[in-house]
């Protein structure tokens, strides 16, 4: 079964010899009721994937979790509030007191301050490496590493890590490869075929696509399974299957919303590198970009999210042009239909893309490319003429 086909398919109900709705009901439920103390004994078992008790997920949750894991190839996934109650659980899982954890530079600012905030006071020793690592990363694996996290490309800059290799040096060690797989998508990064152990995504992006819901994702390998789920049931996480209603609704049409996206993100990226006041535009689809031919290598697609560095320094006057801009909403988050800007300050251990100057992510979203080129225009030239 193809990718489109599947997209249209998994997690809804199909049955030929009885009346069905073609989306999966909503089921809200905390006590779940049995016939008898052996079925009540007997789903214990086994639940985090069968019906047992709503913290642990109802048929609405299980239909997303299975149709996202087999998309992207794991074993098995798990559903969680928010893409960041994705990341924590995943590391807590295996970082622990006097273990070694290996993160790219350029990891997403939340995930830092969890590393930063919690996991070092913790005792967990946490070391940076450089956002374009490939099979190096041995030089720095120690006796005591537990993981490896992963964000390709990283927020802000949009640096690669060729994750095959450094997956090849990985599992041989017995260290899983965690991802953070948001801006790809199951879609446009086949992780499991990469090497990927622990795939997280913050489906509130993406998968739910209408700005709309908040909703993460974990997707797991056979052998990463139960230590990972068995986190999320001590920590006590659980999802309301309304929200697993709309990233299964949003599913169905991630394919051409992607499609989309990048479509857009091409034209607008490639107007902005002719732009005298650019100095560089970070997105991996672009032939410019440092990391195009692993990207062409690894990737099916490229997303609508990017960032570009302006020649200027001044950031009053970046300010300025994004409180002018009228399709440019100014928010957290993208993923969704509309266009965002914002202003990041990526924190790096190593030498990055970008210095003092401006530095500015966009999210083109689903809206004529023509009319955020001449928006982005107008701003530019009233702001670093």
């Amino acid at each position: 079964m193809k990718k489109d086909t599947k997209i249209a398919r998994l997690g809804r109900p199909h049955a030929k010899d009885r009346p069905v709705a073609v989306n999966p009901e909503i089921v809200r439920a905390s006590t779940i009721l049995f016939p008898d103390m052996d079925s009540y004994d007997a789903a214990g078992k086994e639940k985090y994937t069968t019906l047992r008790y709503g913290r642990h997920g109802t048929q609405t949750a299980f239909a997303l979790a299975d149709a996202v894991a087999e998309l992207e190839g794991g074993y098995r996934a798990i559903v969680m509030p928010s893409g960041l109650a994705a990341v924590s659980a995943s590391l807590l899982a295996y970082a622990k007191p006097g273990t070694h954890l290996l993160v790219t530079d350029n990891v997403y600012g939340p995930t830092r301050n969890l590393c930063e905030s919690y996991l070092r006071p913790l005792g967990v020793d946490v070391e940076y490496f450089a956002p374009r690592t490939g099979a190096e990363i041995a030089d720095l694996i120690r006796p005591e590493t537990v993981a490896i996290y992963c964000e390709s490309p990283g927020s802000g800059t949009f640096e690669l890590q060729d994750i095959l290799a450094i997956a090849s040096v990985a599992a041989p060690r017995g260290i899983p490869v965690m991802n953070d797989n948001t801006w790809a998508t199951p879609l446009l990064f086949p992780s499991f075929e990469k090497g990927v152990d622990i795939s997280i995504h913050a489906a509130t992006k993406y998968i739910v696509g209408h700005s709309d819901a908040m909703l993460g994702l974990i997707v797991c390998s056979e052998a990463t399974w139960s230590t990972v789920r068995n986190m999320v049931g001590l920590l006590g996480y659980s999802t309301a299957p309304d929200d697993c209603y709309l990233a299964l609704r949003g599913l169905r049409t991630m394919g051409l919303r992607l499609e989309r996206h990048q479509q857009n993100a091409l034209k607008v990226a490639r107007w902005l590198e002719a732009r005298p006041e650019v100095a560089a535009v970070h997105y991996p689809a672009l032939e410019s970009h440092p990391d195009h031919a692993l990207w062409k290598r690894d990737f099916n697609g490229a997303s609508g999210l990017f960032a570009f560095t302006l020649k200027s320094n001044d950031h009053e006057a970046a300010r300025r042009f994004a409180d002018g801009l009228d399709y440019f909403g100014i928010g957290s988050s993208w993923g969704g239909f509309e266009s965002l800007i914002t202003l990041p300050h990526p924190t790096r251990n190593h030498e990055a893309s970008v210095d003092d100057r401006v530095l500015v992510r966009l999210h083109v979203g689903l809206e004529d490319p023509d009319d955020l080129i001449a928006d982005l225009a107008a701003g530019l030239t009233a702001q670093f003429k």
